[in-house]
């Protein structure tokens, strides 16, 4: 179950984490987030070990047998696939699209008993919250994380809270939290008034979040979670910010790092977080396809880099990058900054483009591919089977502060929750 952080309890949550030696006969260091193969977080469902038997991944009658146990689940099973899995699991997805989007068609099918999300753990918590105490949320694989939303634990956030208290700006600060968070950071979100945005959305949940505390010209200031690119790139690039009002708060160091002068003078206080995929993207990356490639358009993912940012054609979420290319003359070179497995579909859906990848060493989401044809066989056929197998269930009081901050999301004018 996720369970609230409750203030002052420090030592246990220490004491509960994955740890990691940090050189012979010193004691373990606590980590913020679940290392696979390591342990589990007594806090949650996420383990590294299934509790059943895999298929073998060499069986060569798995899309055999995945067709034939969602061909027995009929209506009773909706498949979501994330536009990041693999070829072999989409194949599956009754839809594909990105995090909030599979949470509202999850939602919107509250006929279906059984949701297999073919994604990472926040986003079926964020399917468990939207969707009906009848329904349960399934993930195939209870270690497929996501480093960014690992790189903001309850505890930290908490205790960066009451540090921004201690220095006198928490009563002119709101936090806004991406999507690709924990059930528990979206709920800190709700207790405190703020809103959580997409890739798509950030610009419009800003704006509204500065308007609650004084305006974008104002003093107030933002606590955006737990993606500091997407933060900034928004707050510079779409509010008119500039790079001096973003600070970086860095939870690992005494009050993040910063000085009270430092706080004070802040507009936008960014969680040092970032995608583990996104982060790889360059400039070096850029320059060299413009080079390599006459005419070439460059379009990548606000997760990336400002300095990445500023050089690209478009920048927008997965669904923009795929409605962009799609609307884009034949013939037309593209070289894209985001996930490989989606730009490699992009190069099968719209082959009179030339779409190649911005870097040039592999860049899979480790965790999302966690998912794989196995796990969703052995999914599936545990449900023909009468047996429900890794259900995601969120703590109902997390869950109804999570809904709080999310349905101010709902709630937001204009270019809303539009993934």
């Amino acid at each position: 179950m996720v369970r609230a952080f409750i203030p002052g309890i420090r030592a246990l949550y220490d004491s509960r984490m994955t740890t990691t030696a940090t050189a012979p006969g010193s004691a373990p260091a606590p980590l913020p987030l679940l290392v696979l193969g390591q342990g589990t977080d007594l806090h949650t469902e996420r383990g590294v070990e299934c509790p059943g038997d895999l298929p073998a991944a060499s069986d060569p009658d798995l899309v055999a047998r995945a067709r034939a146990a969602k061909a027995a689940l009929g209506d009773s099973v909706f498949v979501l696939g994330h536009h990041y899995q693999r070829d072999e699991v989409i194949e599956f997805a009754d839809v594909t699209g990105d995090s909030f989007k599979l949470a509202r068609d999850a939602a919107a099918r509250p006929d279906a008993p059984h949701i297999v999300f073919c994604g990472v753990h926040f986003m079926a918590e964020s399917a468990d919250i939207l969707t009906s105490d009848e329904q349960t949320v399934i993930l195939p694989d209870l270690a497929a994380g996501c480093s960014m939303a690992d790189m903001a634990a309850i505890a930290q956030v908490e205790d960066c809270w009451e540090q921004l208290a201690e220095a006198g700006v928490a009563d002119r600060t709101l936090p806004v939290t991406y999507m690709n968070s924990s059930a528990a950071i979206k709920a800190f979100t709700g207790r405190h008034g703020g809103t959580i945005c997409t890739s798509s959305n950030a610009q419009t949940a800003l704006e509204w979040a500065f308007e609650q505390v004084g305006g974008v010209d104002g003093d107030g200031k933002v606590l955006f979670l737990p993606d500091q690119h997407l933060g900034r790139n928004t707050a510079v690039r779409e509010l008119g910010l500039s790079l001096d009002d973003c600070v970086v708060w860095d939870p690992h160091r005494p009050h993040g790092g910063l000085t009270p002068e430092q706080l004070a003078g802040a507009r936008m206080i960014l969680w040092r977080g970032h995608c583990s995929v996104h982060g790889r993207f360059t400039v070096d990356a850029v320059e060299t396809a413009r080079r390599e490639i006459p005419g070439v358009r460059v379009i990548v993912h606000p997760e990336c880099r400002y300095e990445v940012v500023e050089l690209a054609d478009e920048v927008g979420s997965t669904e923009k990058i795929i409605q962009t290319i799609a609307a884009a003359p034949d013939g037309t070179s593209w070289v894209v900054g985001t996930e490989l497995n989606l730009v490699r579909r992009l190069g099968t859906m719209f082959p009179n483009q030339r779409i190649t990848f911005l870097e040039k060493n592999v860049c899979y989401c480790s965790t999302m591919n966690r998912i794989d044809l196995p796990h969703l066989v052995w999914a599936l056929e545990s449900l023909v089977e009468g047996r429900v197998v890794n259900p995601i269930r969120v703590d109902p009081t997390v869950a109804a502060e999570a809904r709080a901050a999310l349905d101010r999301m709902l709630a937001l004018p204009g270019r809303t929750h539009r993934d």
